[in-house]
């Protein structure tokens, strides 16, 4: 089973930018379907985008629409979550998960997960 580790989180004001990475542990990443989740205080977690195994079809969460861009990289092993235009409403703990699923937007349906990593958004 595969093994994920995110990075690239940190404190960023109203309006910058910020790219997550999302870092698998076995070369059978290419068979999964990559998504991010956030869950921010008090709140249930919830999908952000999400990227199908060959990487030709992406899916985001209205909020982000416009604003997020979900990538992978099948030879690094690597799905990327970069976040332009970002707002204090971003402000959540982000997940990457993996499934064979193609492209659930519900988290029950992922059955690894990253660690997680902390985006702060100050106004």
């Amino acid at each position: 089973q595969v093994q994920l580790v995110e990075s690239g989180g940190g404190l960023v004001q109203d309006g910058d930018s910020l790219r997550l990475s999302c870092s698998a542990s076995r070369r059978s990443f290419s068979r999964y379907t990559m998504a991010w989740f956030r869950q921010a205080p008090g709140k249930e977690r919830e999908f952000v985008a999400g990227i199908t195994s060959s990487g030709q079809s992406t899916e985001y969460a209205d909020s982000v629409q416009g604003r997020f861009t979900v990538s992978r990289d099948n030879v690094k092993n690597t799905a990327d979550l970069q976040m332009n235009s970002l707002k204090p409403e971003d402000t959540a703990v982000y997940y990457c998960a993996s499934t064979f699923l193609i492209m659930p937007t519900d988290p029950d349906k992922y059955h690894t997960w990253g660690q997680g990593a902390q985006v702060t958004v100050s106004s």
